[in-house]
């Protein structure tokens, strides 16, 4: 009787599974695309930011919360600079000293020149003397050596005027740099986002590059999904795209395709069979229009979860869209906290 049951057990399995095939082959709805378009599913996705400290210091002031929207430009944190700005302070007075060791320079030059000037003119002297026999040979020999110390002497005095003045360039650029890490230490939006998470808080002390926020930006807002390798073929950069996301099933975004994957992923490297290669997928990324984006900043979320339309080109030429996806550019999408539109 057991043996029976279990007989009659495995028919019934085996009696319902050829029937969810033949209901799944020949009664259940043909979900495909339509002939000419390719989708996929996907999320609204934007690459993340870290806004990191460049030195390592005390963070003074966080400007921001989570999920504020900022603009590029905008202040979001400040470290502490007391230190930064001491160092300023003995920077610029170093600048004075090397600037007062210039003068003092170039009045050892003005003081050689004089010399030099005293030495030549007693050599003519000597010189006219000697011819009259009144200087011996032997003094006027002196007064040109003499006249030959002040030359080298003067020429001295110009080369410490020019050393003083590259020390004054070395404080310079020294207070540059203290300039620099004094505005490095203010941290500022490099794009238009949103704050996703704080990991520092005032007083905290963070290292060289440590994180102090992380923004989503808001300036490439796209979606990522996968296609096989017969519709990847037919796609080009800058195609259109429509994207339909889970909770406005009922609006087409318009978007752009701005990356086709060079290769296959999840793949084996060699591909023989026709089988293996009708299987290989390509990564495929649709951009929604920035001005659309910017239009609607403070509604987009990213992570939303849809459906990425593209349309395939064919000997033919390009097909129309599809019901539901045919607004060349949603000027108006559904609200759906009202039901209605907003602008």
């Amino acid at each position: 009787m057991s043996r029976k049951f279990s007989i009659f057990l495995i028919l019934a399995v085996l009696a319902a599974f050829m029937g969810f095939a033949a209901w799944k082959v020949f009664l259940a709805p043909n979900d495909l695309p339509p002939e000419g378009f390719a989708r996929g599913n996907g999320r609204i996705e934007a690459d993340l930011i870290d806004v990191s400290a460049r030195l390592p210091g005390r963070v003074k002031a966080i400007n921001v919360r989570e999920g504020d929207l900022v603009k590029a430009g905008d202040v979001l944190a400040v470290m502490d600079t007391a230190e930064l700005e001491a160092q300023r302070l003995r920077s610029l007075a170093a600048i004075a000293s090397a600037e007062a060791a210039v003068a003092v320079a170039q009045a050892g030059v003005s003081q050689a020149e004089a010399k030099l000037a005293l030495a030549q003119s007693e050599v003519k002297r000597s010189e006219e003397l000697n011819r009259k026999g009144v200087v011996p040979q032997e003094a006027l020999d002196i007064k040109r050596t003499e006249a030959q110390l002040s030359d080298a002497a003067l020429i001295a005095a110009k080369a410490g005027v020019d050393a003083a003045k590259r020390a004054v360039d070395a404080e310079k650029a020294a207070l540059k740099q203290i300039e620099t890490q004094i505005a490095d230490s203010t941290l500022y939006a490099p794009v238009v986002g949103r704050v996703l998470y704080r990991l520092a808080q005032p007083g905290e002390v963070v290292g060289s590059g440590g994180k102090v926020l992380t923004l989503v930006s808001l300036e490439d807002v796209y979606m990522e999904f996968f296609l096989p390798a017969t519709a990847a073929a037919r796609l080009q950069i800058g195609d259109q795209a429509r994207i339909v996301i889970d909770v406005i099933p009922d609006a087409a975004i318009p978007a752009v395709v701005s990356f086709v994957a060079p290769q296959a992923q999840f793949t084996p490297k060699q591909v023989e069979t026709l089988e293996e290669r009708e299987s290989l997928m390509f990564r495929i990324r649709v951009r929604i229009p920035p001005e659309l984006v910017q239009e609607r900043i403070e509604r987009v979320k990213t992570g939303i979860r849809g459906v990425a339309w593209v349309r395939l080109a064919s000997k033919t030429g390009l097909a129309g869209w599809p019901e539901g996806l045919t607004p060349p550019l949603m000027t108006r999408l559904p609200d759906p906290a009202s039901g209605g539109t907003s602008n």
